[in-house]
């Protein structure tokens, strides 16, 4: 695990050197138990709010947290043969709140309707665009 994550993370430059260990560190904590929340796996609060203080930090950018993934899959894409997949999916996430600003709107949605006037609910959430680098074999990339 550790190889697959030198290599996936050595595109990734931060404007500070102590920012590339944190999240080196963040990634490994992760990559330990994946599918759990960031608390369960930094284990201790001192770990916890350093990887938040990590991805709250102004100074970072998505940008710089995705390049060495994107770097290393386009590595891997151009060095396979053959036909090579990308699997797009949109997810919709949807919550409940008075207040979308917050979490954002995806749509507006009939909710009802009075004599002579439609009622209306603002959906808020967020949309999540994905994709899959994969060969036809199914060997993702």
């Amino acid at each position: 695990m550790k190889s697959w994550i030198e290599n996936e993370l050595k595109g990734c430059e931060f404007p500070d050197v102590r920012l590339g260990k944190r999240f080196k560190t963040i990634i490994e904590q992760l990559a330990t138990v994946i599918g759990r929340s960031l608390p369960f796996a930094c284990q201790d609060w001192a770990n916890t709010k350093a990887a938040y203080r990590f991805l709250d930090n102004p100074c970072i950018s998505e940008a710089e947290i995705l390049k060495g993934h994107f770097q290393a899959t386009y590595e891997r894409f151009t060095a396979s043969p053959g036909t090579i997949l990308v699997l797009h999916d949109t997810t919709e996430f949807t919550f409940r709140s008075k207040h979308t600003e917050a979490i954002g709107k995806t749509h507006k949605t009939l909710a009802g309707q009075r004599p002579g006037r439609p009622r209306f609910h603002t959906v808020g959430g967020l949309l999540m665009h994905n994709s899959l680098v994969t060969t036809t074999e199914g060997l993702p990339l």
